[in-house]
């Protein structure tokens, strides 16, 4: 045993934990400290004061936490408790919350350290040491802001809770700051097993025998489970039902995520342990690594699915050959995006718990009772959770309830289930509570990314530099299963021509399947790749029509009554891209005057799904005979704030104390439908929440009823519907980002963010959520990457490798939030979490052309190590 004291007591912990984080956690049941990377150490979200020094837990052995005093958040004086958590919820410096305990343990070791040798911590002392912490939310701006006011001996007073339009604090903001609001990998019920994965050896293999043997002998061991022991259904999806739960004996791994077995065992070490002794008989196959290669292939890459193109999205307006042949300038280019991976700082949790659900017997023999399971998940859609695990399960949904407990981050990338088939079998299997959490390693192979799509431009303007016609192929890796990859380069299609008229369009974009990582959803979906090549051409139109960046946009943008891409008239809501183009102007032209190296972007991105999906959202709002009210919704809370939004809109509607309201996501009810993802949760769920108080109102809110709401978008048009102006999305959000360059290093120094939401329900959280876009669209149009070798293995396994900016090197960000409301959206609400970096990468690289003369065309530009490099191929 090893002996410490921990927050004031002594305490023994066993010497067999791999480092002091899992004492903590698993042993001695403090759970402020997160695990977001063990062991590597490089999230810093496990951070506590080992002898009053800041260290990372998962780096510190047993040995060195023997005789030494640990403090973590819950041993701090509840003064400077409050203190923390006031300032952090004051200035906005959290979203999801997950790294923000470390970080708070951090600041104060530089605090402590400071204040001992008489000094005041300053910002970029600040910023540096918060390097070795991840953020992958707040960009940081608000963090370091909460930081010098703990710095300067400000506690600030946050801002009362209101209605729509108010900045009052984040809902849970205090938990969250504190650590005490407990994610997945936090529950710990009596009883737990745990469950870990075997994953795939090679990305392309028929596997002949898997051999268990070795892993069930493993003392601490319970099961080991193969697809043999699945009683449903062997293929999940959100879509297309393609993404094999396990590979069986007999079956062909299609990348390295593919689990081939499931070990369960008391406890996490063993059964990571016991996955890696699960031996495998297979034969490698080529790979399919790169699209090109893979469309033109006579082969399947991917097992039991025929072909390899998993879509085509195409559309053309007017004749686009003879447009470009009349133009006064003309311009050819080829761009290419990299993978990136999402790098959500909480790793992906499951924990399913065995249930009985009491039943009548129609024979009048028995109870009736039936098992069922009760599955903790913070996936993005539980109610599709719910659905196929049910398949899997092969039982009716009725019997799987599923609770989201809100995530550590997503962006997109928990979209499709990863561990909870899984997770969910094990509990089935064993009749037992399993949780199955998934190491750094394993959710960097597993999840999907952001697509890499090559596009091919041609686009021409008049003498004056107006857009006569646009051309444009891309094609797309989307990895080996659906997920939502045809729709992320449907939406690519659409969004090819970025908020510009163009009286003539020809426009086609192809999925591919490959034995890459899957690709999926990932924030801007699909918009951020598209205008990175748009904004491309124009800038390029735009020297050779002899005019600046900001003119050619201002010419081109588009209007209300302008037919738009896929061929929308656009409504009075898009009024919004010129404001936002007009709200750069002065720091546009203040730029040029003091010859700084400056580029401008300026982008579209839709609401919602759009694309003639029937869009249902439901929300219930409840009188308790205690006084409080119950605002009940069905989004994933992943920091972006939806339930704040909830909270505010009831604010606004009932004209209650905001303190009096609980806000709940509802998995027991049928409240809705899809994913949170799209931007969808500000616009729809303060929709229905607004419906369910107003039906409140109208039957004199009495105790005990649910009064529920809806908001339906059920009036969109898919590509393929053959209407000559098909409403294709009901909302759009619009943004203008301008980048300035330090004109000695070429180093981004400022950027100033300009972006329509509609309407902001918090402007400062609203604000927040902008400048972590900016940050993530810095780090993709500059440094991040995740490429993979000829056999499809990622290059980059370890959080630092993948080229996310730090809080030093992150520029100021001005942010300017531009309110013109969306018609027919309740208060006029757009959203901003996917709008956010869709401008950023092609304003990043005007600014460096201005810089140096140099035109770019791949991402990331400072980073040629994470570009993608694939076979020849321009679109014709």
């Amino acid at each position: 045993m090893t002996t410490f004291d921990l927050n004031g007591t002594t305490v023994e912990a066993s010497v067999d934990h791999p480092h002091l984080l899992a004492a903590l956690r698993d042993e001695l049941g403090v759970t402020s400290p997160k695990d977001g990377c063990s062991p590597s150490g490089q999230c810093g979200c496990c951070t506590v004061l080992v002898d009053g020094k800041a260290r990372v837990s998962c780096q510190t052995s047993m040995d060195k936490a023997d005789g030494a005093s640990i403090t973590t958040l819950e041993g701090l004086d509840e003064d400077e408790r409050q203190r923390y958590a006031m300032t952090f919820a004051a200035h906005g410096a959290l979203q999801c919350g997950f790294c923000i305990p470390g970080i708070v343990m951090r600041t104060k070791a530089l605090l402590d350290k400071a204040s001992s040798k008489g000094k005041v911590l300053e910002r970029g002392d600040a910023a540096r040491h918060l390097g070795a912490h991840l953020c992958r939310c707040t960009g940081y701006v608000k963090v370091l802001d909460a930081v010098e006011s703990l710095a300067a001996g400000e506690v600030p007073v946050p801002l009362p809770r209101g209605g729509v339009g108010s900045s009052g604090i984040k809902v849970e903001a205090f938990e969250l700051s504190l650590g005490d609001r407990p994610y997945v990998d936090d529950l710990c019920p009596e009883g737990l097993l745990h469950a870990a994965l075997r994953l795939a050896d090679h990305a392309r293999a028929d596997i002949v025998r898997i051999d268990t043997s070795a892993a069930e002998a493993v003392d601490g061991v319970h099961r080991v489970l193969t697809a043999a022991d699945i009683p449903g259904a062997r293929r999940v999806g959100i879509i297309h039902i393609d993404w094999p739960v396990m590979i069986p004996e007999g079956g062909r791994t299609s990348y390295l995520g593919d689990v081939l077995a499931v070990v369960v065992a008391d406890d996490r070490e063993t059964a990571r342990r016991a996955a890696e002794l699960v031996t495998v008989e297979q034969v490698p196959l080529t790979v399919y690594s790169d699209p090109v290669v893979a469309v033109a292939a006579d082969e399947d890459a991917v097992w039991e699915l025929d072909g390899n193109v998993l879509s085509v999205s195409t559309y053309a307006r007017g004749d686009v050959e003879a447009a470009l042949a009349g133009s006064a300038h003309v311009v050819e280019e080829v761009f290419q995006t990299q993978r990136i991976e999402h790098a959500f700082v909480e790793p992906e949790s499951t924990l399913a718990v065995p249930t009985v659900l009491p039943g009548d017997d129609p024979s009048g023999e028995g109870s009736g009772d039936q098992p069922g399971l009760y599955v903790y998940s913070g996936g993005q859609g539980v109610w599709d959770d719910r659905n196929q695990i049910a398949s899997v399960l092969d039982v009716d949904t009725s019997r799987i309830t599923v609770e989201l407990v809100s995530n550590g981050g997503a962006f997109g990338g928990k979209e499709d289930m990863s561990n909870q088939a899984h997770a969910a079998l094990a509990a089935w299997v064993t009749g037992r509570p399993v949780k199955c959490t998934l190491s750094r390693e394993e959710s960097l192979l597993m999840h999907p990314k952001r697509h890499p799509i090559r596009m091919a431009y041609r686009a021409g303007c008049d003498v004056d530099g107006r857009l006569t016609g646009l051309w444009v192929r891309m094609i797309g890796d989307s990895g080996p299963y659906a997920s939502v990859g045809m729709k992320v380069l449907e939406r690519a299609a659409g969004h090819a021509s970025g908020p510009y008229v163009l009286p003539t369009i020809d426009v086609e974009a192809t999925a591919v399947r490959t034995n890459s990582p899957v690709c999926g959803a990932f924030r801007g979906f699909g918009a951020n790749q598209a205008q990175f090549a748009m904004e491309g051409v124009l800038d390029r139109l735009a020297e050779k029509a002899g005019i600046s960046g900001w003119e050619i946009r201002s010419r081109n943008v588009i209007s209300p009554g302008a037919v738009w891409g896929p061929g929308q008239i656009m409504d009075d809501g898009c009024l919004g891209a010129r404001a936002c183009l007009d709200e750069v102007k002065d720091a546009y032209d203040d730029a040029v005057a003091d010859g700084r190296p400056v580029g401008l972007g300026l982008g579209l991105k839709n609401s919602g799904l759009g694309n003639g999906f029937k869009e249902v959202a439901r929300a219930v709002v409840h009188f308790r005979d205690d006084g409080r009210v119950e605002v009940r919704h069905c989004w994933t809370e992943m920091g972006q704030g939806v339930h704040t939004v909830a909270m505010q809109v009831a604010v606004e509607e009932l004209g209650i104390d905001p303190e009096c309201i609980d806000v709940i996501v509802d998995t027991t009810r049928e409240l809705g439908a899809g994913q949170t993802t799209g931007s969808r949760g500000t616009l729809m769920g303060a929709g229905s929440v607004a419906d369910a108080c107003r039906n409140a109102l109208a039957d004199g809110c009495r105790i005990g009823v649910d009064y529920e709401g809806e908001y339906r978008v059920d009036w969109t048009n898919s590509l393929n519907d053959g209407v000559e102006n098909p409403i294709i999305h009901s909302t759009f959000g619009y943004a203008a980002q301008l980048v300035v360059l330090d004109p000695e290093t070429g180093g981004v120094d400022r950027v100033v963010a300009a972006h329509d939401v509609g309407r902001a329900v918090n402007p400062m959280l609203c604000e927040g959520q902008v400048e972590g876009a900016v940050h993530m669209g810095l780090g993709y149009a500059l440094t991040e990457g995740f490429p993979a070798d000829d056999e499809a293995r990622p290059r980059n396994e370890t959080l630092r490798s993948l080229g996310i900016i730090r809080p030093k090197d992150m520029p100021d960000v001005d942010v300017r939030l531009v309110e013109s409301p969306q018609p027919n959206a309740p208060y006029g609400i757009k959203g901003v979490g996917e709008i956010g970096l869709v401008p950023t990468a092609g304003a990043v690289a005007a600014a460096l052309h201005a810089h140096d003369g140099m035109w770019r065309h791949s991402l990331p530009m400072a980073a040629p190590d994470q570009q993608e490099h694939w076979a020849d191929w321009d679109g014709r």
